[in-house]
């Protein structure tokens, strides 16, 4: 990484448990391609205020995690239709005070359903309802999945998101089974929740795919008991490796190559 100097280009990340991956994913490419950039994640004590912040300093770009991938649409200037189209964001642009938000989750899930040869056909569980949840669905969705259910104990987001997309919507779903089951909460995060799972040990031996899209750690209780039950996976790790690559591109104007992508992914994780 060049020395701090007055030329560098700074980019944040705002969550409310912020990691290192994103962080040591975007430094080792900055590093690699001798890019005058240095990133910096935060957990603002203060949304409205951090925003302002990014416009003011001006910071080139704010990546957005949970949970304020909705509160910050009012913050911003305009929205890409890749945030509007799901009223959420993830990815925040600053050029010259004029703040572009945009949501590069979605393309990361529509990827890896179909790197994954994910059939339309499945049933799906997907537990949660909040922005990367919108996200989600809308990738479901827009690959031709039908047969979703969301389960959210919030009945208003809940109802709304699977409204959207003429999914069906449960409260609580103990006994409910699918063919891909999805968490998009923070159960199994690092913090708190680390120790919850999200879907029950008959939930997933019923399940052929297990999807988590918590990062922190790579490995949740999800994740784990999934692999000991001998089910395909898709990690969190891996939804921030393909996002985090087009929020690079917004960032920078740079397109690393599969290979950078995926040594700046495996630095992130070590």
């Amino acid at each position: 990484m060049p020395i701090l100097n007055k030329d560098m280009t700074l980019c944040i990340s705002l969550a409310a448990w912020p990691s290192n991956i994103g962080t040591r994913f975007h430094n080792y490419l900055y590093d690699l391609l001798d890019l005058n950039y240095v990133y910096k994640a935060f957990a603002p004590t203060d949304l409205a205020q951090a925003i302002a912040g990014v416009r003011g300093l001006p910071i080139r770009g704010c990546a957005v995690s949970m949970p304020y991938k909705e509160d910050v649409i009012a913050l911003v200037d305009r929205m890409d239709a890749s945030a509007r189209a799901i009223d959420s964001v993830n990815t925040i642009v600053n050029d010259d005070g004029v703040l572009t938000a945009y949501n590069t989750d979605y393309l990361a899930i529509a990827r890896l359903l179909a790197d994954n040869h994910v059939p339309a056909t499945w049933s799906v569980l997907l537990q949660g309802s909040g922005g990367m949840a919108k996200a989600v669905a809308a990738a479901l969705s827009d690959a031709g999945f039908s047969d979703v259910t969301i389960i959210a104990r919030n009945e208003g987001t809940g109802r709304a998101l699977a409204d959207r997309y003429d999914f069906n919507w449960l409260a609580a779903a103990p006994g409910a089974r699918a063919d891909l089951i999805i968490n998009v909460t923070p159960l199994g995060m690092t913090g708190e929740h680390e120790a919850v799972r999200s879907f029950d040990d008959a939930a997933v031996a019923a399940a052929r795919m297990v999807f988590d899209v918590v990062a922190l750690p790579a490995e949740t209780p999800l994740v784990t008991a999934a692999r000991a039950a001998g089910k395909s996976v898709i990690t969190g790790a891996e939804v921030i490796a393909i996002q985090a690559e087009e929020q690079f591109v917004l960032y920078t104007g740079v397109r690393p190559t599969p290979e950078q992508v995926r040594a700046a992914s495996e630095f992130s994780r070590a």
